[in-house]
């Protein structure tokens, strides 16, 4: 089972021999790739700062959902996995505390499990972590960014910010299962100038397109090789399946009718009397939704969150359409007609900017249907990148010439009917840890996490 979103990076720096494409001959300048490092590790620790400090201490060593950890375990695990991989593995140091090691392994000890371990309290882990910090800097300033596998193009502390940035997102989802008033606060996301006209689907011509990367400095190895696709022509909706049409979806009885769902999603449903997404309710004849400690109505307009892969599935066979398959999303992100080549994003090969997504815990929900046009791809579909993880039909397997980087158990493991795909990232995403090839999986059952969906259908 994954921690979503993503799995969370366990096991110790036995790293395999990484793929040679970890430097291509686009590779970025090795103090280029430091200050990226620097300034990516730096990010992702004040927003771990935030989370952690935003509450006290008892409710950092709660267990707010047996589907989360602990807030402070995964502060302390946030600190392990840097220690073990940029101290030990890159810096060859001595381990600080490896007494420690067991506790915060994520493979040893469920989620459900944790809070009756002997944790680090909550300063000890805060101190710990900024031990292993301060020292993972001095590494990243004097070791040549080279030669080793983890070391080429700075792979190990791109991974390392990055999974910090996945355990951000995933503590995220834990303060939004918190009971308790509001801890966080952040601007409203911005609205859509064009709704109104807004086409309710682009069409994807059909063809070759390279799938994948195998130049993405940071890229993970799920993501790699880069390999061509064939995919027919489709239609795709512009924006992600809005609160409102999938309210249509509740009202014409869609949780009622076992004839949309997999056998598998109608157990899910019968067995836990679901109505509604997670965190819905209906009071006056009103749907209402919490959303970080606050009641209010679900807005008609924004993206639909919290729902499980059965529950995407079910809307899109009650639409008559039925959801992307992974390769279908990702060509329609990136694919770049005109030119016949794969952007890194949809707008283009520049790193994200406030105008093109909704990222990095910015606001805390999904922007509007229709919002950031700058953020179109060629296709015309909008909001494929941030607002909330789109689910794709396709199950979570590797692509031709995967090759395991730099344990398995970060991917490998995982690979099968098992796991669906969820592509795009969500508000609760940094960049660092989203592009237009990265892939996060999950259980079909999943909603706590920040899941929607868009459909699709044959041209």
């Amino acid at each position: 089972m994954t921690d979503s979103p993503g799995p969370d990076t366990q096991d110790g720096p036995g790293a395999l021999d990484g793929p040679d494409a970890l430097e291509g001959p686009d590779a970025p300048d090795a103090e280029v790739l430091r200050e990226r490092a620097v300034t990516a590790l730096l990010t992702a620790r004040e927003r771990t700062t935030l989370l952690t400090e935003s509450v006290d201490d008892h409710e950092l060593t709660a267990q707010h959902s047996p589907l989360m950890s602990p807030l402070v375990w995964d502060l302390a695990h946030i600190g392990n996995q840097e220690e073990l991989w940029l101290l030990r593995g890159v810096g060859g140091r001595e381990a600080m505390r490896p007494e420690i090691d067991g506790l915060y392994d994520a493979f040893e000890h469920p989620r459900a499990a944790r809070p009756s371990l002997p944790l680090l309290a909550p300063a000890e882990a805060r101190s710990y972590a900024a031990e292993v910090r301060g020292r993972a800097l001095d590494v990243l300033g004097t070791t040549p960014l080279g030669g080793r596998p983890l070391l080429r193009s700075a792979f190990a502390f791109g991974m390392i910010a990055q999974h910090e940035q996945q355990h951000d997102e995933t503590m995220l989802i834990t303060h939004q299962l918190r009971s308790g008033p509001a801890a966080l606060t952040a601007p409203e996301p911005p609205r859509a100038a064009d709704a109104a006209t807004l086409a309710a689907e682009v069409l994807v011509p059909g063809g070759p397109f390279t799938m994948g990367t195998s130049t993405e400095p940071w890229a993970l190895d799920n993501e790699r090789p880069a390999h061509r696709r064939d995919v027919p022509a489709f239609f795709l909706d512009t924006a992600p399946v809005t609160c409102g049409a999938y309210r249509a979806f509740i009202e014409d009885g869609g949780y009622t009718e076992r004839r949309w769902w997999a056998p598998e999603g109608w157990a899910m449903v019968r067995e836990h009397e679901l109505t509604a997404p997670l965190f819905w309710h209906r009071d006056a004849g009103q749907w209402l939704r919490r959303r970080f400690g606050v009641t209010e109505p679900v807005p008609a307009d924004e993206p639909v969150l919290h729902v499980s892969w059965y529950e995407a599935d079910a809307y899109a066979r009650w639409a008559g359409r039925r959801l992307p398959t992974e390769a279908e999303w990702e060509k329609a992100a990136r694919h770049d007609p005109a030119a016949d080549r794969s952007r890194r994003y949809p707008w283009g090969d520049g790193d994200p900017t406030p105008d093109h997504a909704n990222l990095g815990q910015r606001h805390l929900r999904p922007a509007p249907a229709g919002a950031y046009p700058a953020g179109r791809s060629p296709s015309g579909a909008g909001q494929l990148i941030g607002d909330v993880w789109e689910w794709t039909s396709s199950d979570f397997l590797p692509y031709p010439g995967f090759a395991p980087f730099p344990y398995r158990e970060y991917s490998e493991v995982f690979f099968g009917p098992g796991h669906k795909v969820l592509r795009g990232g969500s508000f609760a995403v940094d960049a660092v840890a989203c592009r237009g090839t990265f892939r996060n999986w999950d259980l079909p059952v999943r909603r706590q996490i920040f899941s929607g969906f868009r459909t699709a259908r044959d041209a």
